[in-house]
C-alpha cells in the first residue's frame, strides 16, 4: 500500500498539480497550501470519516494528530536529508502558515479538552479554514502590505523580498532537451495572472507539450536492477493505474489534468482505506492501544503522499512550495476533523455530541504548538533555508515527540488509562 500511494502520487497527482498551478498562475507557497494540501492529505479525510462513522473510536482523531507532527517534523526531515539542494524559504508563506495552523491546533485543543465535541465547536473548525483560504485569495496584496510596512524593521522580510523576485518552476518539468516551464514570482499581479501573460502561458504549455511527448510510459522497465525489481512488483498497481487514471504527462491526456488529479486523490483515500483497515485489525490482534496505532504506523502511512511531494519539489530546489505543503496540510487535517464531526452533530445525531476518549490527545495538541514554534524558530536561525542539518534536528525532536506521545498513550508515563482496539 506505501508502495501504491507513492506511485499515484510521482506518476500522477503531481503532474496534473503542475498544470493547474501553471494554468491558474499560482504562486509556489500558494499552490502548494491548496490543491498539493488539499490532495495529498485525501488519506486524512478518509481516516476521519472511518473513526467518527465506522470505527466510533478515536484513530481518526489521533491518526491527524499524529500525522500532523509527523507532517512538521518528519516530512521536514526528509526534506532536509533526503535532498541535495539547499532549498531557500521565503518569510511570509511560513509565517502565514505557521499562525494558522497554530491557531487551528489551539481550537482543537479546547474542543477536546472536555472530551466532548459539539456541533457549533465542530462548525468553527471549518470558519478557521474559510478565512485561511480567504487569506490565499489576497496573499499577494497581503504580502506587499506587510513587506512595505515590516521591511525596515525586520530583515528577514527584506531577505524574502529579494529572494522570491524570481522563483523556480513548481516541480518536475525541467529537463536538459526541453524548454523551461515560465517562472512563477510573488510579485505578480495576483493570483490569476493578467491577460497579457496568456500569451505567455500559453508558450509555456507549448514546451510541456514538447516534453510530455518524449515522456517514457510507465511500462517501460528501468536498467537499474533494484527498480527492475520494483518495477515487476508494483507492475499490477501500474496496470490497474494506467487502465483507471489519465497520465496528463503524455500529450494525448494533458488536458484531462483534471480528471487526473481527483482521480488521482481517490485511488490515494482508496489505498489509505485498506492501510486503515489492515492497521486496525493489526492492533486488535496484538492487543496494541489504538491511539498508539494513530500516533505511529498510520501517522506514517497516512502521509505517504506529503512526504514524496514535499521530498521531490524540495529536491527541485521549491523550498516554499514544500514547506506550504508540510504547515498547509496540517491545516487541511483540521477541516478533515470539522467535516465528519459537523456532520454527525448537525445533522446525524443532534442529541448528543461526539465522545473523544483519549486524554493522550490534549498532550499531542499541545505538543503540535510547541513543535510549530520550533519550526519557524529553528528555520530562522538556519537562515532561511532547508539543508542536512534542519533535517537532522527535526528528526531528533520527532523521534522524542513520538517516543513520549507512547509512553503517554501507554500510561507509563503520566495518568492516562490506555484503551485496546476493540474495547
Amino acid at each position: 500500500m506505501f508502495l501504491a500511494a507513492s506511485i499515484v502520487c510521482d506518476d500522477y497527482f503531481l503532474p496534473s498539480l503542475e498544470i493547474i498551478t501553471e494554468c491558474l498562475g499560482l504562486s509556489q507557497d500558494v499552490a502548494g497550501a491548496t490543491f498539493m494540501a488539499a490532495g495529498s492529505s485525501a488519506p486524512e479525510l478518509v481516516t476521519a470519516f472511518l473513526g467518527v462513522f465506522v470505527t466510533k473510536g478515536d484513530i481518526g482523531v489521533s491518526t491527524i494528530l499524529g500525522s500532523a507532527i509527523y507532517n512538521l517534523l518528519g516530512i521536514c526531515a526528509a526534506c532536509g536529508l533526503l535532498s541535495s539542494v539547499v532549498s531557500r524559504l521565503s518569510c511570509w508563506p511560513l509565517f502565514r502558515d505557521c499562525l494558522a495552523y497554530t491557531i487551528s491546533a489551539a481550537a482543537v485543543l479546547a474542543m477536546i479538552s472536555d472530551s466532548r465535541i459539539y456541533w457549533y465547536e465542530s462548525a468553527s473548525l471549518l470558519l478557521i479554514y474559510g478565512c485561511y483560504i480567504l487569506v490565499l485569495c489576497f496573499d499577494i496584496k497581503i504580502n506587499r502590505c506587510l513587506m512595505k510596512k515590516l521591511s525596515p524593521c525586520c530583515s528577514c522580510f527584506t531577505k524574502a523580498t529579494e529572494q522570491s523576485g524570481e522563483q523556480q518552476p513548481l516541480a518536475g518539468w525541467r529537463e536538459e532537451r526541453g524548454p523551461l516551464i515560465r517562472q512563477q514570482s510573488r510579485t505578480d499581479s495576483g493570483i490569476f495572472q493578467d491577460e497579457l501573460d496568456y500569451s505567455q502561458l500559453s508558450t509555456s504549455l507549448h514546451g510541456l507539450d514538447e516534453i510530455s511527448e518524449d515522456h517514457p510510459s510507465v511500462f517501460t522497465m528501468p536498467e537499474e536492477d533494484m527498480k527492475r525489481i520494483l518495477w515487476v512488483l508494483s507492475l499490477p498497481i501500474t496496470t490497474l493505474l494506467y487502465l483507471t487514471t489519465p497520465d496528463c504527462r503524455r500529450r494525448f491526456w494533458r488536458n484531462w489534468f483534471m480528471v487526473t488529479f481527483f482521480m488521482s486523490a481517490a485511488w490515494i483515500s482508496a489505498i489509505t482505506y485498506v492501510l486503515v483497515w489492515m492497521i486496525t485489525i493489526a492492533g486488535e490482534t496484538l492487543g496494541i492501544p489504538e491511539s498508539v496505532m494513530g500516533l505511529t504506523l498510520l501517522a506514517a502511512g497516512t502521509s505517504v503522499p506529503d512526504t514524496v511531494a514535499s521530498v521531490l519539489v524540495a529536491r527541485k530546489g521549491n523550498g516554499d512550495m514544500a514547506m506550504s505543503n508540510i504547515v498547509g496540510s496540517n491545516v487541511f487535517d483540521m477541516l478533515c476533523l470539522g467535516i465528519p464531526w459537523f456532520i454527525k452533530t448537525a445533522f446525524i445525531n443532534t442529541s448528543e455530541p461526539i465522545e473523544v476518549n483519549s486524554s493522550g490527545l490534549t498532550y499531542t495538541a499541545t505538543s503540535l504548538i510547541c513543535s510549530v514554534v520550533f519550526i519557524f524558530l529553528a528555520i530562522h536561525l538556519n537562515g532561511w533555508k532547508i539543508d542536512k542539518k534542519l533535517g537532522a534536528i527535526c528528526l531528533i525532536l520527532y523521534l522524542v515527540f513520538t517516543v513520549l506521545s507512547i509512553l503517554y498513550e501507554l500510561g507509563i508515563i503520566g495518568n492516562n488509562p490506555t484503551r485496546v482496539c476493540g474495547n
